[in-house]
């Protein structure tokens, strides 16, 4: 399923994109795609009620806005220098252990919405990652049972602002976090339609001229070790969002640096979770 949320910003609705493209208003089922959507485990029988009642539902107006495909999650886990040649580019070592840090909920935008740079910044980076929805309260996943929590995927640009991530100290939180660095979706794709997640191309343009384009085989820490890995040090809640790392081809990597500047487009997908397009301002 492609589970989907539209509307006006803080006033979004839940819905699903059906096979054909269609999008249907899911309000009659759930009230959002939230932690009490994902806890009470309604993606295991909302694919039987859709069939069962896809006649009687609304259809949605393809022109709405779509926002992110999961209400504000408890936490935004971010996973860095997850590509080895991506930490390369960075200058930096490939991890021994996963690198975690926050990305603040307050900057998840829709797929659609406009990235907006920073008062005073000259640094506004790009990034193309597969983010992971959980889907029941993780707290000491073993590896080899973390595939069980996880509800579905989808596709995130983790904005990032390279001089505040790097130059003023501190954590990388401050570099990640502003308002609209985390562009989500268009939809959150449930786990059963996805092969192998370890095997989808992932992209990123800028204007039309491609700067990322990857596999999620090239993972360092793959889903499961980072489900697991992660829910040693905190509990994890349905409806948090992991994000596994950007592969090489980052603003920062090139020789200058390229950063973002107004009225660029940035374009990106992932394999079967769809495609985003954000205009800079």
């Amino acid at each position: 399923m492609k589970l989907i949320r539209f509307g006006a910003p803080e006033n979004e609705k839940p819905g699903i994109e059906d096979i054909d493209g269609t999008r249907y208003d899911l309000s009659s089922f759930c009230n959002d795609f939230d932690e009490a959507f994902f806890a009470t485990q309604e993606t295991d029988r909302l694919a039987k009620w859709f069939e069962e009642n896809k006649a009687k539902l609304s259809k949605v107006n393809p022109e709405v806005r779509l926002g992110s495909p999961v209400a504000r999650p408890s936490k935004l886990i971010c996973v860095g220098l997850n590509y080895a040649k991506h930490a390369k580019e960075s200058g930096m070592q490939a991890p021994e252990e996963p690198v975690l840090f926050f990305k603040s909920t307050t900057a998840i935008t829709g797929p659609f919405d406009p990235v907006i740079i920073p008062r005073g910044s000259t640094k506004t980076d790009w990034e193309v990652e597969l983010a992971i929805v959980i889907g029941k309260k993780a707290s000491y996943v073993s590896k080899d049972q973390a595939m069980d929590y996880v509800a579905g995927y989808l596709l995130h640009n983790d904005v990032s602002e390279r001089e505040y991530q790097l130059e003023r100290g501190g954590q990388w939180v401050k570099g990640k976090s502003c308002d609209s660095f985390a562009p989500l979706g268009p939809y959150m794709v449930t786990k059963d339609e996805i092969d192998d997640v370890h095997n989808l191309h992932l992209w990123l343009k800028v204007n039309g001229e491609s700067m990322q384009s990857s596999s999620t085989s090239d993972l360092i820490f793959d889903v499961p070790t980072l489900v697991s890995y992660i829910s040693e040090f905190m509990t994890l809640l349905p409806g948090d969002i992991i994000s596994t790392g950007t592969p090489e081809g980052v603003g920062l990597g090139f020789d200058p640096p390229r950063y973002l500047k107004k009225g660029d487009v940035i374009e990106l997908g992932i394999d079967h979770l769809g495609t985003a397009r954000q205009e800079v301002r």
